[in-house]
């Protein structure tokens, strides 16, 4: 039998400067739908990211820091790495530019292209865009990057140069016979013309710097960043013996607009001076905008992903990413759009869909998906329109329009609302024809809702793996093959499984001011508290303690805490004193876990009120993440927990307490 087709797609290997913002999620999310959608059509797929820790950004920024760069850059890959697995876009490979094995790679191939006459040494003076690391080409001393718009730098110094401009001719023929290389299409126009403009030879070492990778016997050279950077592609999957792996050459580069040129056209360069194969395919999205400028640090608008996914979950993210702009183009963020969208297409559409769905199967058919027994023209015009769906939707995922595959999945979600409105089966009686009616149109509701959560799955993987438990599937919905699937695979008579919250509705301006709180907090931090300096001598008796330091009216303002009823309660396996809580605060369903297993029964706890903090930053206990806490007094010498609640009031559930 043979093996599975390969596809190999990276990120940008990312600068260590700071940590992700929205620019870094939105290609890492298209990555990481990518790489599920092509597993989804049976092929082995391995994704890169990874970390670029060389240059004098780097030795700057260390300084600052007061610590080794050694320990700056292994602290940022840290941070990176576990961001991107705790918003689920861990990669398969994570390269660091300064792993033995990259190393080892950059050195291999600036062998190769000095071994084959593409490398020689000489002299530079010119200036130098330390942000971008790049040499600016035609600038004067005293001229800012064209790029970024920040100040260069005038260097002079021995470098190695790449001949890159014996290899005008060899690009634009590549070009030419391989259309596809460069997308979108405007990029390709863009690069074509660049390089018919001539192509100068490249540094490819500096000597002014410290923090690189040696050219072996050449000190005090090091590589500069691209050579280096761009080889990670290469290293991450076996470098030298990538015959082994048998991934290279990768079939698709994804990278933002500004970097095009260094993969596209120094890139290939390298590659073919050291007779080594190119990839298939690169393609540069575009940015989004904050108030139509680039987000950056410097700037102060970048948009961090941590508070989204905290609030909205990573899924509202993904789906806003990659509904609201044409993947290619720029576009416009705004928390405003992103909460909308949230609320009109995910609560209101698909969410909507499997609670209504799954509640109706319940009430009229004990939770059993029913047998369709009958077939009307609008039935069978609704199956052909999803079927039709199937293909348009497959097709638009090839071609990277996730824009348009998501339209046309929300396009029949519309129609089963559609479908469901005009068909009313909560309006049907008990008679035995109603009753076949009935089971028709909610085993129809079902069916795309089944199709429906697969072909969303590559963008939402969460909340379609919690649908798929709904509707009682077997195995995942990652594991099912799209080249499959069809209107009418599953049988009836399957028990939905337990209902869950999917994307319940958020009150925008409350949402929004939480994210932007949870965003100040991580980009401002508050400094460590200083130890208080004793000022009683060696000897002397030490001073009572005083009372704990009081609060302002202020701080105790910032704790928000709600009237929130219990709606399922468990035990978690391997905690003796923790339960699992679904909690309904009002304005959504909140997972929390609270240290009460020991005191109180799960099933006695259901419908019970109880005070919650609801402003509290997630955190995992036991790898199960909690998102608020539970008021409860402490009783006796063992603290025992006894739950804060309302046994006598009639008090609405998501009232403020004040």
């Amino acid at each position: 039998m043979p093996g599975k087709p390969k596809f190999y797609l990276t990120t940008p290997i990312y600068y260590t400067n700071g940590l992700p913002h929205i620019g870094h999620t939105y290609t890492t999310v298209v990555a990481d739908t990518i790489r599920r959608y092509k597993r989804m059509r049976g092929y082995e797929v391995v994704m890169t990211t990874g970390t670029d820790e060389h240059g004098v950004n780097v030795e700057r920024a260390a300084k600052k820091a007061g610590i080794p760069e050694s320990e700056f850059v292994a602290k940022m890959a840290a941070e990176w790495r576990a961001l991107w697995e705790e918003l689920g876009l861990g990669a398969d490979e994570f390269v660091r530019t300064t792993d033995l094995p990259h190393v080892r790679t950059v050195q291999w191939l600036f062998r190769l292209c000095r071994e084959n006459g593409y490398v020689y040494k000489g002299n530079y003076t010119g200036q130098y865009c330390i942000y971008d690391n790049a040499f600016v080409n035609d600038a004067k001393p005293g001229d800012n990057c064209p790029d970024c718009g920040r100040p260069t730098e005038t260097i002079t110094e021995e470098n190695y140069f790449f001949k890159l401009s014996a290899f005008q001719r060899p690009l634009l023929d590549f070009y030419k016979k391989n259309p596809d290389f460069i997308q979108p299409e405007s990029r390709r126009n863009e690069i074509v013309s660049f390089v018919e403009g001539g192509l100068k030879d490249l540094s490819i070492t500096r000597t002014t710097i410290r923090w690189g990778i040696p050219v072996p016997g050449e000190e005090p050279h090091v590589f500069y960043v691209w050579f280096d950077a761009l080889t990670a592609y290469l290293s991450a999957v076996g470098g030298p013996e990538f015959e082994k792996r048998g991934m290279w050459p990768a079939d698709l580069h994804l990278v933002g607009k500004d970097i095009i040129r260094f993969h596209t056209v120094y890139w290939p360069a390298f590659l073919m001076a050291a007779m080594l194969p190119v990839p298939k395919q690169v393609w540069a999205h575009g940015w989004f905008l904050m108030d139509a400028t680039k987000m950056s640090k410097s700037k102060g608008n970048v948009v961090l992903p941590r508070p989204i996914a905290n609030m909205l979950g990573m899924d509202a993210l993904r789906y806003f990413l990659l509904r609201e702009v044409v993947f290619g183009q720029d576009g416009n963020f705004s928390y405003d759009a992103l909460v909308t969208r949230y609320n009109s297409d995910l609560a209101n559409g698909l969410g909507n869909l499997a609670s209504r769905t799954a509640a109706l199967i319940e009430k009229n058919f004990g939770g059993k998906i029913p047998k369709a027994t009958e077939c009307k023209p609008q039935d069978e015009a609704l199956a052909k329109e999803v079927q039709a769906a199937i293909g348009e939707v497959l097709e638009n995922y090839e071609n990277l329009s996730f824009a348009r595959a998501l339209e046309a999945i929300w396009g029949v979600v519309a129609s089963a609302d559609k479908y469901l409105t005009t068909e009313q089966p909560w309006a049907l009686g008990n008679s035995e024809k109603d009753q076949a009616r009935k089971a028709t149109v909610l085993w129809n509701a079902a069916e795309l809702l089944r199709i429906v959560t697969v072909l969303a799955h590559p963008v939402l993987p969460a909340s379609t793996a919690k649908v798929w438990t709904l509707l009682g599937l077997p195995g995942s919905v990652a594991s099912v093959e799209l080249d499959g699937l069809q209107w009418g695979q599953p049988a009836p008579g399957k028990q939905l499984g337990p209902a869950q919250p999917l994307f319940p509705r958020v009150d925008k301006n409350e949402a929004i001011e939480r994210i932007e709180a949870m965003a100040n907090e991580e980009l401002n931090p508050a400094p460590p508290a200083k130890p208080a300096v004793s000022a009683t001598p060696a000897g002397a008796a030490a001073a009572p303690q005083t009372a704990p330091e009081k609060i302002g009216i202020d701080d105790f303002a910032k704790v928000e805490m709600r009237v929130g009823q219990i709606k399922t309660a468990e035990r978690i396996v391997g905690a003796d004193k923790l339960l699992k809580l679904t909690v309904d605060i009002g304005t959504e369903i909140r997972q929390i876990c609270a240290g009460i297993a020991q005191y109180y029964d799960p099933e006695k706890l259901i419908g019970r009120k109880v005070a919650v903090v609801v402003n509290l930053a997630p955190r995992k206990l036991r790898g199960v993440e909690s998102n608020g806490m539970i008021i409860a007094a402490a009783v006796g010498p063992e603290g025992r927990p006894v739950l804060a609640g309302f046994p006598d009031e009639d008090v609405e559930v998501g009232a403020r307490l004040k």
